[in-house]
């Protein structure tokens, strides 16, 4: 379990971008935080995976005090990030990552599943190299099954529809729902997008720098969207 205990980040020469923010993330859950642009959402990301430090409040896993330890550290103890833009690394295959991801010589077969998941064909993927080449629906969904392979205890995807195209993103969504369903730690996604929010079991509203809402889809969704009008923030399905 994630908990953020009165968080507030302040920047030199900036306004406060979180303002004392508390919010649990439960262990197996699919938890979405959303809101308008400029809310502080990729900030409250950052400051999860360590890549941020609060200047107050504390952050912790399973009980443990996380708050001083950096990216690296929380990535060896279970904490993963998405970028909203993944990396491209120049001469590494995706057979290569996703076998820095598993931690292990994967086989054939266990590659393949991987790939599969995420609706690509192993054949075709696991040789390419990871650059200009793949477009951002590819790379997204590559950098999905490294989160299924690493197993994290907490995954955070800032954004993952940034940058991609219609078709890319309704496939985006298929991932997301299968990841859903297979879960065995907890995921964070930083989003706008309603067909997001549709999937989560938890929402949590961001807005000038405070959580405004917080709960469970059933009980959030609605007071976000209703059947005429969407927010502000939340672009619609059929968008």
């Amino acid at each position: 379990m994630l908990e953020l205990k009165n968080i507030s980040v302040d920047v030199e020469g900036a306004k406060e971008i979180l303002k004392d923010v508390s919010l649990t993330v439960p262990d197996d859950s699919f938890t979405v935080i959303t809101g308008p642009n400029g809310g502080g959402k990729s900030t409250l990301a950052k400051v999860i995976a360590g890549i941020m430090r609060p200047s107050a409040g504390r952050i912790l896993l399973d009980g443990t005090d996380i708050s001083d330890w950096d990216i690296t550290k929380r990535a060896q103890n279970g904490v993963s990030f998405a970028f909203q833009q993944p990396v491209r690394f120049k001469g590494l295959t995706v057979r290569d990552l996703l076998e820095l991801a598993c931690g292990h010589k994967a086989k054939e077969a266990e590659l393949c599943a991987l790939l599969s998941d995420v609706g690509l064909c192993a054949r075709e993927y696991i040789g390419r190299e990871i650059n200009e080449s793949l477009s951002g629906g590819e790379i997204k969904r590559i950098e999905i099954a490294m989160a299924m392979a690493r197993g994290s205890r907490l995954t955070v995807f800032d954004e993952p529809e940034a940058g991609i195209d219609l078709w890319s993103f309704t496939n985006l969504i298929e991932v997301f729902k299968r990841l859903r369903r297979q879960v065995k730690g907890s995921v964070v996604v930083i989003s706008h997008q309603e067909r997001i929010l549709d999937i989560a079991d938890h929402i949590v509203v961001l807005a000038n720098g405070r959580i405004s809402k917080q709960g469970s889809r059933e009980d959030i969704l609605p007071a976000l969207v209703d059947s005429n009008e969407a927010c502000a923030f939340c672009p619609r399905k059929d968008a």
